[in-house]
């Protein structure tokens, strides 16, 4: 059944191509349609039980046997919350897309083409099929930026492309080596998570740790590694901009807890405090620029920027052995697992209400508007939810994640301290942009505005209300977290 969740929106992209009459009304339902059906299975994988020790919907074919490469698929704690969350925010997309007019049979093909490549990765337990849906997860953006992006789309959507791909290339870099350093050579997640690599040569460790750093930092990204990221949100349609932020950054991060920590533990242990300064500077970084942007594109973009620092600042300190309790790693794990489904609900949402902006107005400037919430009061109520949930009030998702995140990070070292400040500004930068445009005369290109349409509300409705589940329920979420990131932790015990 994994098989079928990752390739079947593929297959229906695949028809909706060569289909070239089919009705605009019927593209965007068959759109609709698949992504929910493909959620549905997705939360069916989620709730087969596995046998212990074993992956749940496990298939492993002979693929490349000469090179010790296989079709290996299947699905834990670390990567079922990101299948999960990843297939809300396309059937989110879909939905929001009902009428879109612009190419709308291409632009759902794109779509889901992207949305199989993502769940690839998150599915695969291959470094070689890992790297062939990272890669295809950039040309699938590419297409979108370039083709349905406005401003200058076709400059932001090549420097994405280079950049990633630049990124992608030294993530091929590290997995030859992971593959070089193995005995016997293996390019299988499992064996070489079992079986480490390069034991006895602590400089090829780090030297192949570097390149894989590199390539999951660029596409994360961290500082100083970001700067593709806000032309790109930029100039790229609302709903590329929400799979961007919710989905492809997350590839980054995954790639951490799943392949850098579990198969280069000794390597990761030796840089820990290094990975833990690059997360406390994004943090601090992106939220700092992102309060100097009048453009509320760019504001999210370097949100984002924060918030993934957080998570890079988790997995950095989970690597910080010594004499801390493997009980506070554990946390810091959880936690940025955690943050990434967080931040994918959340920040999707904050996108789509950008989206807003620009189709009523044609403006992203936050200087244009002033008064909103007398004549879209809808708008200005889901604003004011987004932003209190990205900046991580009790009672939504965000707490949860950046609870767990700080109490495992000082707990393995007192650094993490400094990334604190990063929740305050936060805070301020995004109260500012509310009472900016919200409060206030109604003034500018705020008159006559129109308020969120049913298929709007509908699509931000459920974003935001997984936030408020997951910040009032977390168990659930947490009780599939833990028991991989204990297995994750075990790998880094001296």
């Amino acid at each position: 059944m994994l098989s079928v969740v990752i390739f079947l929106p593929v297959v229906v992209a695949v028809v909706l191509a060569v289909a070239r009459r089919t009705p605009t009304g019927v593209t965007r339902w068959v759109w609709v349609g698949t992504t929910a059906v493909d959620l549905t299975l997705t939360v069916l994988v989620a709730a087969t039980p596995a046998a212990d020790g074993t992956l749940q919907g496990e298939e492993q074919w002979e693929w490349m046997p000469g090179v010790g490469s296989s079709y290996h698929v299947g699905v834990d704690g670390l990567s079922v919350p990101l299948l999960l969350m990843s297939g809300v925010v396309f059937l989110v997309c879909a939905l929001w897309s009902l009428r879109a007019t612009d190419r709308p049979r291409p632009q759902a093909a794109l779509f889901l083409f992207l949305q199989s490549s993502c769940l690839g990765v998150f599915a695969s337990q291959d470094l070689i099929l890992f790297f062939l849906f990272f890669d295809l997860s950039i040309v699938g953006m590419y297409f979108v930026i370039a083709g349905w992006g406005h401003g200058n789309p076709r400059r932001s959507a090549l420097k994405f492309f280079l950049y990633t791909f630049l990124g992608s290339l030294a993530l091929l870099l590290g997995f030859i080596g992971l593959y070089l350093g193995a005995t016997p050579h293996s390019f299988d997640m499992v064996e070489l998570s079992r079986s480490g690599a390069f034991t006895g040569a602590p400089w090829l460790a780090s030297l192949v740790l570097a390149a894989i750093v590199i390539g999951l930092a660029i596409k994360t990204p961290t500082f100083p590694f970001h700067s593709w990221l806000p032309p790109a949100h930029t100039d790229a349609p609302t709903i590329g901009s929400v799979v961007l932020a919710s989905v492809l950054l997350k590839l980054g991060t995954y790639g951490f807890v799943r392949i850098a920590i579990p198969m280069l533990p000794d390597a990761w242990r030796s840089w820990a405090g290094v990975i833990v300064a690059v997360g406390i500077v994004s943090v601090l970084y992106g939220a700092l620029v992102a309060m100097a942007q009048t453009d509320v594109k760019r504001m999210i973009a370097f949100t984002s920027i924060n918030h993934m620092g957080y998570v890079v600042l988790a997995v950095g300190a989970a690597g910080i052995v010594g004499s801390t309790s493997a009980q506070a790693q554990q946390l810091a794990i959880t936690g940025a697992v955690t943050q990434m489904v967080s931040h994918g609900l959340v920040t999707g949402a904050l996108f789509l209400l950008a989206g807003v902006f620009y189709d009523r107005t044609g403006s992203y400037d936050l200087r244009d508007y002033g008064g909103l919430a007398r004549p879209a009061p809808r708008f200005a109520a889901f604003f004011a939810i987004a932003s209190f949930a990205s900046l991580g009030l009790p009672g939504f998702s965000g707490f949860i994640a950046e609870f767990q995140i700080f109490t495992g990070s000082i707990g393995t070292t007192w650094w993490a301290l400094i990334a604190l400040p990063g929740i305050l500004i936060t805070a301020v930068l995004l109260l500012r942009a509310f009472q900016r445009v919200f409060t206030g005369p109604t003034e500018n290109l705020a008159q006559g505005f129109l308020d969120l349409r049913p298929r709007e509300t509908v699509s931000l409705a459920i974003l935001l209300g997984m936030s408020v589940v997951i910040g009032i329920f977390p168990a659930p979420l947490l009780a599939m977290i833990q028991p991989a990131a204990e297995a994750v932790v075990a790998t880094l015990s001296p």
